[in-house]
């Protein structure tokens, strides 16, 4: 594929910005001397483009997986010609990584056969937004490249959006929004934690009854929830990162319940993934009206994140 550059910058930040993806996803192409300056293979992201320079970029090939043998199923939710979206059954990895040894989504997809985009790297095939293993739920996954950048963007500019339900270990007495900043935890690697000077997050918090509970993400930040939720003394129950251990939960209790977002139609769609058993379990007593239709409850809400404060 080829692209003109429109202004004097980096190459790695031309191409993340026109392609939608990350500048260390442009990284890994560069190093796989995927991407050419005026018919020269470059080693480097930091080369300068000058204004009307040619650029070549090629995406890796899609290869089937031999190494992770795939022994489960993930129901598919909604599916066309150029994506789908499936429910993630908790205890499942999303996507490959140096410490992951089992079966992931992206080794299913492979497995299935579908046709996926590869914009964002040969670990990531497909893979529009990312969820923790233990959390189920919702999952945009594009088939194609063109999609792949269509989705991405939404997700910048926050036209994508994704309500979650979970139980708390204490019930919220009203709605509230948290909006604090989300670095990697300087004492210890596994967690996040709000840190000065971290990436911006946002998140609205409402309870719907007892202690389940519902949030809106108005930004996408690794275990988001977990630390806002974190920062106000509450944690998920099951969740034995920031909450307590032991609590004789099979998982944390969290779960992608509603996405909605424009397909390149043009056409507005709102997917909802079914509950899976555990879960469902925990909801006794608490009325299936309460949980569907998540929207109603952010909509005379919102304007608790419009705001900065909090």
């Amino acid at each position: 594929m080829k692209i003109t550059a429109d202004k004097n910058e980096r190459v790695d930040k031309f191409l993340s910005r026109k392609l939608n993806i990350a500048r260390n996803q442009i990284e890994q192409l560069i190093k796989k001397g995927l991407v050419k300056i005026n018919g020269k293979t470059i080693k480097k992201g930091g080369i300068k483009l000058n204004e009307g320079d040619n650029i070549e970029y090629k995406t890796p090939e899609i290869e089937k997986s031999e190494n992770r043998q795939v022994d489960f199923d993930i129901p598919i939710l909604y599916e066309d010609e150029d994506l789908l979206v499936i429910n993630k059954p908790p205890g499942i990895v999303v996507h490959p990584a140096p410490s992951v040894k089992e079966a992931t989504v992206v080794d299913w997809l492979k497995s299935k056969g579908f046709s996926l985009s590869t914009i964002a790297g040969e670990e990531r095939f497909g893979i529009v937004h990312r969820i923790d293993k233990d959390t189920s739920g919702a999952l945009l996954v594009a088939k194609n490249n063109k999609t792949h950048a269509f989705l991405s963007n939404q997700l910048k500019d926050k036209t994508m959006g994704r309500y979650y339900l979970f139980f708390l270990n204490h019930p919220l007495k009203e709605p509230v929004c948290i909006n604090k900043p989300i670095a990697r935890n300087p004492k210890n690697r596994l967690k996040m934690a709000i840190i000065e000077g971290g990436r911006n997050a946002k998140t609205l918090f409402v309870p719907i009854e007892k202690n389940l509970t519902a949030a809106k993400l108005f930004t996408g930040r690794t275990h988001q929830i977990r630390v806002h939720l974190n920062s106000i003394g509450r944690y998920i129950l099951g969740d034995e990162i920031y909450g307590k251990k032991n609590q004789n939960i099979p998982r944390t209790m969290l779960h992608a319940r509603e996405l909605y977002f424009t397909h390149p139609s043009g056409k507005k769609l709102s997917i909802i993934a079914p509950l899976f058993d555990d879960f469902k379990f925990l909801l006794k007593g608490i009325d299936d009206e309460k949980i569907n239709n998540l929207s109603r409850y952010f909509d005379t809400n919102n304007r608790l994140c419009q705001s900065n404060s909090q």
